[in-house]
């Protein structure tokens, strides 16, 4: 599938950066094929403990570019020198308590200051979360697109040779979407009926059984990180951070858990502005998701939209 040496199309109908060089994104409805009502983006919960859903954050338009150079900061780091250890992660978060549950909290990257969009793909694995949706790949090649490719440790299990091709192929990036696809907590939280991990140590093991698998796969540490149904506490955004990873959210939901009709796929990703984030997923072939994705990229293109991976619209 596809040429690794690809060049990318002259003209409106790509520009890929860095090429030479809600419902929420992963939901049980993802990994468990259940029938999930998912939050849009503006209505989904980010809730502080002990109160109700917080305001969600504002979008790129409305920020300025001071506190999107905020979000980013600190700049991950792929050295394995700089990368605490198990032991050394346990001890630095015991006893600390989280404040924040949610989608959009501190330390989660929401969006960019690019002029470009991201567009962002999860493959969580599990009981009918294993598939590998061919058409929409063969779209993004086909308009060379380019797209940063979340998959979660269980997906790479199963589709192995798949994993390797994708590494393979410049016009993809591959980043960490955990090892057992769970809310990335501290105490046990849980989200859309899944139990997050339970303690620290939970939480490193969740973070770095996939790093491993993907640093193995690609040959570097993978950049991004997102959990599986998204969900994160303040701490467990902060110890990903000090993994070396950035926590990494949406602002626009693709495809609702891959449950949307290909024509509201359409539509929400039809309404992509400088800076979206985009997140859906690339194992449910059986979703709307491929054939949105044909409906609308081309007029984008057309429309002057221009698209990155996360490494090129973030800058790490």
């Amino acid at each position: 599938m596809g040429d690794s040496k690809r060049r990318p199309l002259a003209g409106r109908r790509s520009v890929l950066l860095g090429m030479a060089g809600l419902a929420s994104a992963a939901l049980a409805a993802c990994a468990d094929g259940a029938s999930v009502e998912v939050p849009s983006a503006a209505s989904a919960p980010s809730v502080a403990a002990g109160t109700g859903p917080a305001t969600p954050p504002p979008s790129i338009a409305a920020r300025s570019s001071e506190q999107a150079a905020a979000a980013l900061a600190p700049a991950p780091t792929s050295k394995p020198a700089a990368v605490p250890d198990r032991q050394q992660i346990v001890a630095e978060f015991a006893g600390r308590h989280p404040r924040e549950w949610g989608l959009h909290i501190t330390g989660v990257v929401n969006n960019s200051p690019s002029q470009h969009v991201a567009l962002t793909f999860d493959a969580c694995g599990g009981p009918g979360g294993a598939g590998c949706d061919n058409a929409l790949l063969r779209t993004l090649r086909r308009l060379d697109v380019p797209a940063t490719l979340f998959i979660n440790s269980r997906w790479i299990h199963a589709n192995r040779s798949l994993s390797e091709e994708l590494a393979a192929d410049p016009l993809f990036e591959l980043a960490n979407h955990g090892t057992m696809h769970q809310p990335l907590s501290v105490n046990g939280r849980s989200a859309y009926g899944i139990p997050g991990t339970a303690t620290a140590a939970a939480a490193y093991d969740e973070l770095m059984g996939n790093h491993a698998l993907l640093q193995e796969l690609t040959g570097a540490a993978p950049k991004f990180f997102r959990p599986g149904t998204a969900f994160y506490d303040d701490l467990a955004a902060e110890m990903t951070r000090r993994l070396g990873m950035l926590p990494v959210n949406f602002t626009v939901n693709g495809d609702g858990g891959a449950t949307y009709s290909a024509a509201t796929v359409a539509a929400e990703v039809g309404r992509v502005a400088a800076g979206d984030i985009v997140i859906s997923h690339f194992n449910r072939p059986a979703s709307g998701t491929a054939e949105g994705y044909a409906r609308v990229l081309p007029g984008l293109l057309d429309r002057g939209v221009t698209f990155g991976r996360l490494r090129d619209v973030l800058g790490v």
